[in-house]
């Protein structure tokens, strides 16, 4: 069957067949059978071939639009988190240059030693002391809260109150060493490049009269820690 034929039918033939009575001629009914099947058979191999492809191409336009416009919140997302990530980068650098993982301990312990040697100095003393809970600041209640208990007892009202939470922990390390002068101030200095925050909590020297030139240098040094490496 050739849709070409779609084209050879006019409308208004039609209309003045159907005025004229006209309907009786053959050739003419022949012309309508065929472009009606024609028509049947178009909208049959649409509906059954080409829509659903179109069907599916819409879908997959809508699955790329909705694709997109979460890429583009995406992001906006990663905007906002790099923004944020700028915002906190100095108080992280403050974080890790102040705290001592377990690990960074052992470090700072062969640090000393290897600073010593480089130095020319004799480490008598090296030893880490436990690490000591630093509590962060708890508000006090402005009211004492009065049970039953203590009005029948007749006892004091008891204050209750938030518990103390262990903002860092500090680990002192005793050192003892011997050597020149001299040594001992390039030591110190050395060990004042670290990356990580070391506090010298008290130091005392001595000069030794059986070694002219030698002193001894008694201390602690302390760093800290976070609670999750310590506790």
């Amino acid at each position: 069957m050739d849709l070409s034929n779609l084209k050879n039918i006019d409308l208004k033939d039609i209309i003045e067949k159907f005025k004229s009575g006209g309907l009786s001629d053959k050739k003419f009914l022949i012309k309508l059978g065929v472009g009606s099947f024609a028509i049947l058979i178009f909208l049959i191999i649409y509906y059954a071939f080409v829509s659903p492809i179109v069907d599916v191409q819409k879908e997959k336009i809508a699955l790329m639009n909705k694709n997109k416009n979460k890429m583009i919140e995406m992001n906006n997302n990663i905007k906002n988190l790099k923004a944020a990530v700028k915002k906190l980068e100095p108080e992280y650098i403050k974080n890790s240059k102040l705290f001592h993982s377990k690990k960074e301990v052992e470090d700072l312990y062969q640090n000393i030693s290897k600073f010593a040697q480089l130095n020319g100095l004799t480490i008598v003393n090296l030893k880490k002391t436990e690490p000591v809970p630093v509590n962060a600041a708890v508000p006090q209640p402005s009211t004492p809260v009065i049970t039953n208990e203590n009005i029948e007892n007749k006892t004091e009202n008891k204050i209750v109150g938030a518990q103390p939470q262990i903002a860092y922990y500090k680990i002192p390390v005793d050192y003892e060493i011997q050597g020149s002068y001299l040594g001992y101030l390039k030591f110190r200095k050395s060990l004042s490049k670290s990356q990580k925050v070391i506090n010298f909590d008290k130091e005392e020297i001595n000069v030794l009269q059986k070694f002219q030139g030698q002193i001894l240098s008694k201390g602690t040094i302390s760093i800290v820690g976070l609670p999750n490496e310590y506790n």
